[in-house]
Formats: C-alpha cells, sequence, structure tokens
C-alpha cells in the first residue's frame, strides 16, 4: 500500500443464487447436469472450477498474508530507513538496530504484495457485480476510515508538544478526496501514495471489466492490453499515458489479476502466462528502482536476489491461495487480521513516529522493546477505527451509494 494501500478482500466470491425450477427456461438442465455433450464445470475451457461459485468462500490466509504485508511496511517505516523516524529515535535506525535494520530495508517491498493481492481480491469482487455496486463497494470500503485517519494524525500533529509538522488545513480537506496527489498538494499520510495507484487501478478495472460485465476472456484481454500499453508507455516516456497506466506497478496488479483467474477456473496456460510475464516484468520494475551500487552514502544496500525473492514469495504466496494448498489456514482470528490491516496501514507510519518519540526518548523503553510496543499500539488503534469507524459508517455509506432495488 497503499504500498495497496491496500483494501481488504469482501467476505469471499459469492455465486449467483442457485436457479429455482420454477425459474429455469424450459429446456435448461438441472443444476450440475450440464447439456448432453458438454464438458462437466471445470473440465473445459473458461469452466469455472466446482466449488469456487457454489457458496461463501473466506481466503483466510490470503487475510494473513495482508497483515505480514503490512508489517513489512512497518519494520521498514520503523528500521529500514532515515528521514522523520530517526528524528523519533534520536538517531538514524542504521544505529538503532545495527544487525536487522538491513534486512528492515526490504519491507517496502510488503507494497507490491499488497498490489499482488489487490489484483486479486479486485477481479473476486468484481466479478458479476454491476458499476454501482462496485463502485459502493470500494469507496465504503477505503474511504471511513482513511477519513478517520487523516484527521486523527492531523489532530496529533497540531498538538503543541508534538514535534512533527502537520499540513496546511486547505491541503488537509483535500486529503480527505484522494486527490492530493495528481492536485500537488501535501499529503496527511505518507503510505497514501499506494492508495492513488489503487484508484486508478479500480478506475480502469471498472471501466474495462465491471461496466461491459466480467467474463475470462475480457478479463485475459484485459491483461493482456494492459501489459502492452504499460510497456509501450515506458518506452515512450509518455507522462499521462504512465499516470494512467502505472508500467512500475501494473504487473503486480495484473499478476493478481492472473492468479484470481487460476482460483476461478483450475490450470490454465492462458492465465500461468499471465502471472508468469507479469512476475518477470514485477522484478524487473522493483530491482531498478531499489537496487542500487554498494555506497555508503545511502542508507541500505538492498541485494538483487533479495529483492526478486521477495517479489517471487509475494506471488507464490497468492498463488497457494489460489490453489487452495493454504486452505488449512482457516484460522478465525486471521479475518480479525485482515480486518484490521487497513487502518493499521494508515496510520501505523506518522503516529508511530509520535509513539517511538515518547516510548523511546520520554520514557527511556529500550529499542527493542520500542519497535514491537509501537507496533503493538497501532494495532489496538487499528482495532478501535475497525469497530468504531469502519463497522459502523462502512454499511450506511455502502446503502446510500447502492441502495436495494425495491421489487
Amino acid at each position: 500500500m497503499t504500498a495497496g494501500a491496500p483494501p481488504a478482500p469482501e467476505a469471499g466470491p459469492i455465486s449467483p443464487a442457485v436457479t429455482l425450477p420454477s425459474q429455469r427456461e424450459p429446456g435448461q438442465p438441472e443444476p450440475g447436469q450440464g447439456a448432453p455433450g458438454q464438458p462437466e464445470p471445470g473440465q473445459g475451457p473458461g469452466q469455472p472450477v466446482p466449488g469456487h461459485k457454489g457458496q461463501p468462500v473466506r481466503l483466510r490466509a490470503l487475510d494473513g498474508l495482508r497483515l505480514l504485508a503490512a508489517l513489512m511496511v512497518a519494520a521498514y517505516h520503523y528500521g529500514g530507513r532515515d528521514g522523520e523516524i530517526a528524528q523519533a529515535w534520536g538517531a538514524s535506525p542504521r544505529q538503532i538496530f545495527p544487525t536487522v535494520s538491513p534486512y528492515f530495508s526490504y519491507g517496502c517491498l510488503g507494497v507490491q504484495i499488497f498490489f499482488i493481492i489487490s489484483g486479486f481480491v479486485i477481479c473476486m469482487s468484481g466479478w458479476g457485480r454491476p458499476l454501482r455496486s462496485f463502485f459502493a463497494s470500494r469507496v465504503s470500503r477505503l474511504f471511513p476510515a482513511y477519513w478517520a485517519a487523516i484527521l486523527l494524525v492531523s489532530a496529533v500533529f497540531a498538538l503543541p508538544w508534538v514535534a512533527f509538522k502537520t499540513v496546511s488545513p486547505s491541503d488537509t480537506l483535500l486529503n480527505l478526496t484522494m486527490l492530493q496527489q495528481p492536485l500537488g498538494a501535501d499529503r496527511v499520510l505518507g503510505v497514501c501514495w499506494t492508495l492513488w495507484a489503487e484508484l486508478r487501478f479500480y478506475a480502469l478495472f471498472a471501466l474495462f471489466v465491471v461496466l461491459p460485465g466480467a467474463s475470462r476472456q475480457r478479463v485475459v484481454l484485459f491483461c493482456a492490453v494492459w501489459t502492452l500499453g504499460a510497456a509501450l508507455t515506458d518506452a515512450a516516456n509518455q507522462p499521462l499515458l504512465d499516470l494512467i497506466l502505472m508500467p512500475n506497478y501494473a504487473p503486480f496488479f495484473i499478476g493478481g489479476i492472473g492468479l484470481y483467474l487460476i482460483h476461478r477456473y483450475g490450470h490454465d496456460a492462458t492465465a500461468w502466462g499471465i502471472v508468469a510475464l507479469s512476475f518477470l516484468i514485477g522484478q524487473h520494475y522493483a530491482v531498478s528502482e531499489l537496487w542500487h551500487r554498494p555506497n555508503p552514502d545511502f542508507f541500505s544496500y538492498r541485494t538483487t536476489f533479495g529483492i526478486v525473492a521477495i517479489v517471487a514469495f509475494g506471488f507464490l504466496a497468492v498463488a497457494l491461495v489460489a490453489l487452495g494448498k493454504l486452505n488449512w489456514a482457516n484460522w478465525r482470528w486471521l479475518t480479525v487480521a485482515g480486518a484490521l490491516t487497513y487502518p493499521f496501514y494508515l496510520v501505523h507510519e506518522h503516529l508511530g513516529w509520535v509513539v517511538v518519540q515518547y516510548l523511546h526518548r520520554s520514557l527511556g523503553i529500550p529499542a527493542y522493546g520500542t519497535f514491537p510496543l509501537t507496533v503493538l499500539l497501532m494495532l489496538t488503534l487499528a482495532w478501535l477505527l475497525y469497530h468504531f469507524v469502519e463497522q459502523r459508517l462502512a454499511p450506511v455509506l455502502k446503502r446510500s451509494l447502492a441502495p436495494a432495488r425495491v421489487r
């Protein structure tokens, strides 16, 4: 997020209700009985895998992976970079955590993992859904916690004893739209650049897949055209197209979409080709952005192998979820973890600076105690935001944007 930030999935892919006998057209086969001469579901090309449409499915392992990605980003923000966090610690994290800081610097790749998950989840939640419902779902999922985080961080930073400065009142108001980045305003939340990437992905997917109606052929075409368009945009050096097609991040979203096709339809050469191509392009962009030659003036040195390995881990982990290999990880607490990820991601960086400074410098708690305690406090705050903001405001917002149709 968001390094997506990254939105949590819906409860799971829920298929249309089973057609009742009185609703079937004459000659329409019974559920589970294909027409004569036609393959069974999941056996022909483009046929959904049995069990992936007939009942709600909660992919709890995906919730756990989302939390892991958020914790990676938190490790990067607390111990893998300089900047305001060095001011909070009173010294560079490279001095505070001399052993683990080089590993924390890889945590920024949690954002790429978020984008892979987002591609999977948005394809899942947008399938078979009208545009208005898709729009209401995304707005109600993203904005309540985001608005609360903007106001909370602005209020805390406005306190006279807090050393970190908030943005101007006008820019704070503009931040509520989530369009501050293209409009050139200062950001209240550092992580919101990932949400701007997410918004552009949602717009592309809504326009070219959700609006005309999701189908396997249309989604494959969308992935192919976006991949080629992003590559040509990078070669042509066109700022407007770069803004729309996001060559640096497109492979991760597209790879997640390809993995959802595998989840929905089973092993398929085309879908695996989408995933493989996305990984190859995505690791290239990750290395080009994060690798540099060893230089003592830089905070850290990330190896090419380490960068590629973490990108590969993100693709592999979501692939295991897609194939059902992690269905054994069905613990209920993972659902809670998934729910806390988004508000945690929003508040952990800036409010973490304040907490680290207070715990470490004011109370004198050692760094290796301050670090986990700060994470725990941010998770607690995330639970409060989820319980008192998201659970109350999101349903109201969703109903107002996509009211139920009265028959």
